[in-house]
């Protein structure tokens, strides 16, 4: 690399990751499989109601956590990643099964990812039933986990997933960087700081503690929702507040949302990213969005924690966008 690319600001597709690729890619594999009825989960329509299945991984967080030999957090992500889409679509989770491929097999390794699918279950207040552990060193290059989450959902109670222009946009915060967009996040990190490093901005703490921040699991927003004309709502994960554009083709003009963590500056300072590369790969500190009239929206926001009304939805001329922070995302 020459000096004058090592001096450009780093972006998502540079670091390894090219979001337009990756879902042509995904939207090959569902052309090929055949038709899949939901736009978070799957739906399978068993009688009086849906059975809704969810699955995903970790990503490269996992690498930051195996550079500090520090598992214990990661399966709390890994169920995170897999009930908030279930809650996005309007879906009680209600069991989770997991999938663990590794080079070759280590006790403590085991026992510190069991660790924290348990504590994810407990969060997400869904039952474990059991995995999958597959040796395989000619596949595998240390190990990965996913897995799948099974829900359910009365006929009536799955979001329609389109947001009406006049609906106000409902945000709860993120806990951090959650589990997507940590390949930008290490490549930036890394040239200038070993994980280990002290956090600048909270010296008690190293990089990869804040790296490795669990996921926020937001089951806990779906019976508010549900109780309330909910028209759709985004878990703001890969493609950062591009996923909004899944609720419809609309303006989604966000005049309020939550803080990003001091995180998010860090990996910009250091890798040189545009603000419009970091929305457009991090949720930037607001982690799930749900679109509903006005009235149901306070009520919402109200009725939770840490809810609160973010923006609105307007009418768009084309394919709709985003605007953030003085930004326009399409």
């Amino acid at each position: 690399m020459t000096d004058s690319e090592d001096e450009e600001g780093l972006t998502y597709a540079a670091a390894g990751v090219d979001i337009a690729e990756s879902e042509a890619a995904t939207a090959a594999l569902v052309g090929a499989a055949g038709e899949f009825e939901g736009d978070y989960a799957g739906l399978v329509d068993i009688g009086e109601q849906y059975l809704a299945l969810a699955t995903d991984g970790v990503g490269t967080k996992l690498l930051v956590a195996e550079a500090v030999e520090d598992y214990s957090t990661v399966g709390i992500d890994c169920i995170a990643m897999n009930v908030n889409d279930l809650v996005a679509q309007g879906v009680e989770p209600v069991a989770f099964v997991d999938y663990l491929a590794v080079e070759e097999p280590d006790d403590e390794t085991a026992e510190q990812l069991g660790t924290g699918l348990r504590r994810g279950a407990k969060q997400a207040d869904v039952a474990l039933v059991g995995g999958e552990t597959a040796v395989m060193p000619d596949v595998i290059r240390g190990l990965d986990i996913a897995g799948t989450a099974a829900g359910l959902a009365p006929h009536d109670g799955i979001f329609d997933g389109r947001a009406r222009p006049g609906d106000a946009l409902v945000g709860w915060p993120a806990s951090g960087i959650h589990s997507n967009g940590l390949t930008l996040a290490r490549e930036a990190v890394t040239r200038a700081h070993d994980y280990t490093d002290p956090f600048p901005p909270a010296p008690d703490r190293t990089i990869a503690e804040e790296l490795l921040e669990p996921t926020r699991i937001y089951t806990d927003v779906l019976e508010p929702l549900r109780t309330h004309e909910t028209h759709a709502a985004a878990h703001v994960t890969g493609g950062g507040w591009t996923n909004l554009h899944r609720m419809g083709a609309h303006r989604y003009e966000v005049t309020d949302p939550f803080d990003a963590q001091p995180i998010f500056e860090f990996v910009q300072f250091e890798g040189d990213v545009s603000d419009e590369e970091m929305h457009r790969t991090f949720n930037m500190g607001t982690g799930f969005v749900a679109a509903l009239p006005p009235a149901d929206a306070a009520a919402v926001a109200d009725g939770t924690e840490d809810g609160r009304v973010i923006g609105e939805v307007a009418e768009a001329e084309g394919e709709g966008v985003v605007e953030i922070r003085g930004l326009t995302l399409d």
